[in-house]
């Protein structure tokens, strides 16, 4: 049986702890013994555990271990890793998402593991911070790249930019996409009208935005397309799903706009199917993205999708044959792409049709049977 140690920063909303769930639910129990580490969900952030328990495995946490960094915080998490580590033995440690890929790998090496992978799902290395700190974090992944024993990218375009950064090579790093439990998205037709009547609307064009409230996913400039857009289509709304810090400040920014009537702060919803099935379109304007899991649910659900053209974003979606791509940052841009979705069905039916035919390349059971699939080659290489 070998031992597989799972860390993540955190089990918060998101594709990350949905895949590291699928992971440890999914890998064959009769080859793998899989256990997950996590750190606490930072304030305001919803969290997966329960998602987890649901799956029937338990979760190791480690309160120290947090996104934020915390020299202290960050020592204490280290030497609680370097004690579980040494506590059960694995053969590979696989980490996820930033700060646990660092404290994760170090402790790893230090602990002697024969194989260290890690999973990059999304990245830090442009759009978030000022130069000094970015230039710090690319050193610092290139220094963990030589601790690793595979580098996992969820896009082509993701794995493009992480070489280009000069982190790994092209021996190192693979891409494995995404891989998540589509089923529920497939037929909708029970679910429609339950979000429409929830929000007292009917056959108005509704526009929706699933992401957090945080300032990569850049939400102003959909509010401010959506002002845009309601001078063509005065009856159209605008869903906003998702919670986050930038909560308030976006829900004052859209009543300085004047379009407070039009607009739907629903925060965190986990009936995400109900919310596809009313939407005549997706839309996400992130600043920079890794393979974004609403876009892909979208897809799965025969929505149109409208987003910027971001990092792994390009993998998802061919402009005007999945989906429509806009530059960051450009709110005539995307609202002129909106207004041609809800005014042109026929184009937004083709697209959605399309990008729904080629969806279930993501699917869980595929991501699992490729991450078997590494974990085999590597121990096959270290055993000859």
């Amino acid at each position: 049986m070998i031992k597989i140690l799972r860390i993540i920063t955190r089990l918060n909303i998101g594709g990350p702890a949905i895949h590291v769930i699928s992971l440890n639910d999914g890998l064959d129990k009769k080859k793998f013994k899989s256990y997950l580490v996590t750190g606490k969900e930072g304030e305001g952030e919803g969290s997966m555990l329960g998602l987890a328990k649901e799956r029937g495995f338990d979760v190791i946490v480690i309160p120290e271990l947090e996104r934020e960094i915390s020299p202290i915080k960050d020592l204490i998490a280290l030497f609680k890793l370097i004690k579980l580590i040494r506590k059960i033995k694995p053969y590979i440690v696989h980490t996820h998402t930033a700060k646990a890929g660092f404290l994760g790998r170090l402790a790893a090496r230090l602990c002697g593991v024969k194989i260290i992978i890690h999973t990059f799902h999304g990245h830090v290395l442009h759009s978030y911070f000022g130069k000094i700190k970015t230039d710090f974090f690319i050193f610092l992944e290139r220094m963990l790249s030589l601790l690793s024993t595979r580098i996992i990218t969820i896009s082509p375009h993701q794995m493009e930019e992480i070489l280009s950064f000069k982190i790994g090579n092209k021996q190192r790093v693979v891409v494995i996409p995404l891989g998540l439990p589509l089923e529920r998205f497939y037929d909708l037709s029970s679910k429609k009208g339950f979000l429409r009547n929830e929000l007292g609307i009917s056959d108005c064009p509704l526009v929706g935005i699933i992401a957090r409230l945080v300032p990569i996913k850049d939400i102003g400039t959909f509010l401010l397309s959506a002002k845009l857009v309601l001078v063509d289509i005065p009856n159209a709304k605008f869903a906003i799903v998702g919670d986050g810090p930038l909560l308030d400040e976006m829900e004052r920014y859209a009543k300085s706009l004047g379009i407070e009537k039009s607009t739907f702060f629903l925060g965190f919803r986990d009936d995400l199917d109900k919310i596809y099935a009313d939407l005549d379109c997706l839309v996400l304007c992130s600043l920079n993205e890794g393979l974004p899991v609403c876009i892909i649910e979208a897809q799965a659900s025969g929505i149109p999708v409208i987003a910027t053209s971001v990092g792994g974003v390009v993998d998802l979606i061919t402009d005007r044959k999945t989906g429509l791509l806009v530059p960051k940052k450009d709110p005539s841009a995307l609202a002129e792409a909106i207004k041609q979705v809800l005014q042109n069905r026929e184009l937004a039916r083709k697209m959605a049709d399309l990008a729904r035919k080629e969806v279930n390349k993501y699917e869980e059971k595929r991501l699992i049977k490729d991450i078997e699939a590494l974990y085999e080659e590597l121990i096959a290489k270290l055993k000859y």
